[in-house]
């Protein structure tokens, strides 16, 4: 695994060198060993596979607050996704700024989302699957989000929005005296 750091502390992409041949490959999803420099002693507490069916879906910003502020790390699995985290730490350098990657079963990047962050997606093609690993249990009092068309964040999503759940819709806008999550 190769561990390339962004703009934004924390927010990571790993890349994988999987092992191929004219079977097919072998890819390693998580190591905790070799993820040790982003996180010693990560835990993975629990791991959510999702299928989006349309082309162009929004899902997201989502996040967790404290005591159950938590890591991602995200993977899909099946087609491609421009996946999105955006800085909501108080203090941060980089706060409300975002960071895109794309993320497909061909290239096998993960992008790593840690606490403070809101993470969403935008998927490329239909019928996407991902996987996502959290190293805390989902709280539902701890549940938060930021919207996904936010103009203090002005995420440049690479398709126009095809569907939206109700509920990530009307999440509003961030406040013009928003300080941000403090950890």
């Amino acid at each position: 695994m190769k561990i390339n750091q962004t703009k934004i502390a924390g927010v990571t992409v790993v890349c994988s060198e999987p092992f191929k041949d004219d079977r097919g490959f072998f890819n390693r999803i998580f190591c905790q060993k070799e993820l040790e420099s982003i996180r010693p002693g990560i835990i993975i507490a629990q791991i959510n596979h999702s299928m989006t069916k349309t082309k162009g879906t929004i899902r997201g910003m989502h996040f967790q607050y404290p005591p159950h502020a938590e890591m991602k790390i995200v993977r899909c699995t099946k087609g491609s996704i421009f996946d999105v985290a955006v800085d909501l730490r108080k203090d941060s350098p980089t706060f409300l700024q975002w960071h895109g990657e794309v993320l497909s079963a061909e290239n096998m990047k993960a992008l790593v989302i840690p606490e403070g962050c809101a993470h969403g997606f935008q998927s490329l093609e239909d019928d996407i699957e991902m996987v996502y690993l959290h190293t805390q249990f989902y709280s539902k009092q701890s549940e938060g989000a930021v919207r996904y068309d936010d103009p203090k964040i002005a995420i440049k999503w690479p398709q126009n929005c095809t569907a939206i759940s109700e509920k990530d819709s009307a999440y509003p806008f961030l406040a013009n005296n928003y300080e941000g999550i403090v950890l």
